[in-house]
């Protein structure tokens, strides 16, 4: 179980998430669904442990993650897809997914594996330069990169965000998939029609603060 208990975000001294609670149980998918600017990404970036709090706590299976950097994080399994993808547009596409392999010094190619049989056609773009994909190839890049980390908790900011329905529903099939391996899944959206079918629960976020959907 992941477990967000009142936590407080400020960027540049300014408050943007405000008491923020948050309850996620392993297996199951859920939303959270608000406005450009609400809060969304800074929550994911907390959860992640790319920004630091000003108060509260995050607990994973019972343990205190609120200091721990992002690395350590990864090594527990957390994934995280930016909403603008942050690919390396000098490497190819296979070395962009292994990034998280390669942060953790690890050589163990299961995860990797696991991915590519989710995202096949990710596999298939290997040896091209993600400058050379389509918009929408370059999420599923950067979906597969967050899954080869994402075995435990999966966060995915915006991943159907400009891309085509078919696409969607791509997107929509292969998160069912990962939440049926058990692992939390938390997707940001800002609009609730493109979570329909897909989420256990839901959360909404206005203005920093997050009420159950």
């Amino acid at each position: 179980m992941l477990a967000i208990e009142h936590l407080e975000v400020d960027i540049a001294d300014a408050p943007v998430l405000r008491a923020v609670d948050c309850v996620f149980d392993k297996g199951r998918t859920y939303g959270l669904v608000g406005r450009n600017g609400a809060g969304k990404t800074t929550l994911m970036r907390a959860i992640m442990g790319v920004l630091r709090s000003r108060s509260g706590a995050i607990r994973f299976d019972g343990a205190d993650l609120t200091a721990a950097p992002a690395h350590a994080r990864l090594a527990l399994g957390f994934g995280y897809m930016p909403e603008d993808r942050r690919l390396v547009p000098d490497i190819t596409v296979d070395d962009n997914v292994r990034i998280p392999l390669l942060a953790q010094g690890s050589s163990d190619a299961t995860h990797l594996d696991w991915a590519y049989s989710l995202v096949p056609e990710v596999k298939a773009l290997g040896q091209r330069l993600p400058t050379l994909l389509s918009g929408g190839q370059q999420k599923l890049v950067a979906l597969a990169r967050a899954l080869v980390a994402g075995t435990r908790v999966l966060l995915l900011d915006e991943p159907t965000e400009g891309v085509s329905p078919l696409l969607q529903q791509r997107i929509r099939h292969i998160l069912s998939e990962v939440s049926r391996s058990g692992a939390i899944v938390l997707i940001a959206e800002s609009n609730a029609k493109y979570l329909s079918g897909i989420t256990d629960g839901l959360y909404v976020i206005e203005r920093g603060k997050v009420t159950s959907g």
